[in-house]
């Protein structure tokens, strides 16, 4: 099948199918007027990288696992991807910590800085409108400040 057939198979582009060729995951055949051809085999790893990369692993890593995408599994610990995953998770869980914690910062410094204007997401409070921080309350009526 003609790349266009298998871009659709896999589902990605063309262009998609192409920078995975670049990066040397999959080596397209050539017809005599060279065109690139693929088969089911192709598509089954197209898709394969496709799920890799969504599920968060790096071009980089999926390079350095490429070989064995086709290969059986002799043992159990044969396979490199896990230990790539178990570094990719923690690099992950490392940011995530980080993350978590710039968000406290930033909600604390709103909430310190704007008191009650300043309402979390998770808070449970209901307010009839929500005030910008430049907004102020007097009476029933707002007033930009």
């Amino acid at each position: 099948m003609r790349i266009g057939e298998a871009s659709a198979a896999a589902g990605l582009t063309p262009r998609a199918l192409r920078y995975y060729e670049e990066r040397g995951l999959l080596a397209a055949r050539r017809t005599t007027s060279g065109h690139r051809e693929y088969d089911e085999e192709d598509v089954h790893r197209l898709r394969t990288v496709r799920e890799l990369l969504a599920a968060g692993l790096t071009i980089s890593d999926v390079q350095a696992v490429v070989e064995g995408l086709d290969m059986p599994l002799k043992q159990p610990g044969d396979c490199p991807i896990v230990d790539i995953t178990n570094r990719r998770l923690a690099e992950l869980d490392k940011r995530i910590e980080r993350l978590t914690e710039l968000r406290r910062r930033l909600a604390n410094a709103l909430t310190h800085r704007f008191d009650k204007q300043f309402h979390r997401p998770d808070q449970a409070v209901a307010m009839r409108r929500r005030l910008s921080p430049c907004e102020r309350q007097t009476g029933d009526e707002f007033t930009v400040t």
